[in-house]
């Protein structure tokens, strides 16, 4: 039976990309763009899963995962985030989430985040390191992980996802959650915009021998 999802981040564009990399193995019941809107619309699904982003307007994410451990305690919650801090992870696992994840690991985490949730068992990303605390959210929202600046590299140098997936031994799903993440951390609305960004960090000189 596949666990019935609900996905909650202020950005449409990352929502509809999880959608398609989390189905057909999950359900996606619901989805919400800030905090207000996720509890309001909680109790109207039966939910397994909640993935929650922790900056959201209106209400964060943790305070939303707050409020559901005490209005719907049966369902889980997965923390999708872009920060490293450990101190934020130890809080969220301290209200009773079952997994923080961060962002740039969904293609290949999420699923695995969540039947790990639905099963009881508790997850936190290995790349969550003390040393990285310093680090403001702002900062992260703009650097791209190793493996983004991959994808993008290949992908600006002219390679459909289909063939940046057989170069790097992933899904095409993968490509497109790393392509869609980037879009939305940089505020990128169009894939002329993202090659762009890439042309400006010389990421865009990649050759191609497929």
């Amino acid at each position: 039976m596949r666990p019935r999802v609900f996905l909650a981040d202020d950005h449409q564009i990352l929502l509809d990309a999880l959608t398609q990399l989390l189905e057909p193995e999950c359900l996606v019941v619901g989805t919400a763009v800030d905090g207000s809107a996720l509890l309001l619309q909680a109790p109207r699904h039966d939910v397994d899963v909640f993935v929650i982003d922790i900056h959201m307007p209106k209400v964060n994410g943790l305070d939303c995962a707050r409020a559901l451990r005490q209005s719907l305690p049966q369902s889980k919650i997965v923390i999708l985030t872009v920060s490293h801090d450990p101190n934020v992870a130890a809080e969220a696992m301290k209200i009773g989430c079952s997994a923080y994840l961060l962002k740039d690991e969904a293609g290949d985490q999420l699923v695995k985040a969540i039947f790990g949730a639905v099963r009881g068992r508790t997850y936190v990303s290995a790349a969550v390191d003390p040393a990285t605390s310093g680090v403001t959210e702002s900062s992260r929202d703009t650097d791209l992980t190793p493996r983004q600046s991959e994808v993008l590299s290949l992908l600006a140098g002219g390679l459909s996802m289909k063939q940046v997936a057989h170069a790097l031994g992933v899904t095409t799903r993968t490509v497109a959650h790393h392509k869609y993440t980037m879009m939305a951390s940089l505020g990128i609305r169009t894939s002329a915009e993202l090659y762009g960004y890439a042309a400006k960090l010389g990421l865009d000189q990649e050759e191609s021998n497929l």
